[in-house]
């Protein structure tokens, strides 16, 4: 799977982990020339706290539309090291 903003490939693997619908992509797929750290979290009663990036294309930023769970509690521990899309916020998953 790719994602892909303003036609630049962001991220990229075959290497998914699929929770609540959402496809989770290993850290080594992350672009990190693309990302940018965001001062945002929020908690899930059953993953944890996620962390946010911001995404930046061509001067264009997508903010908070990255997120991870760095320490997931036990039952998400299938997520640790990955981060996730926000879909229609700019960033298209194509398979």
């Amino acid at each position: 799977m790719k994602a892909i903003v303003k036609g630049t490939v962001i991220a990229e693997s075959t290497d998914l982990e699929m929770v609540d619908g959402n496809p989770y992509f290993p850290r080594a797929a992350m672009r990190a020339a693309y990302f940018r750290d965001s001062r945002l979290t929020t908690v899930c009663g059953w993953k944890g706290t996620a962390r946010y990036w911001d995404v930046v294309v061509d001067g264009e930023v997508l903010q908070n539309v990255v997120w991870s769970y760095e320490t997931p509690k036990p039952a998400a521990e299938a997520i640790r090291e990955r981060f996730a899309f926000y879909r229609g916020k700019g960033v298209d998953l194509v398979d």
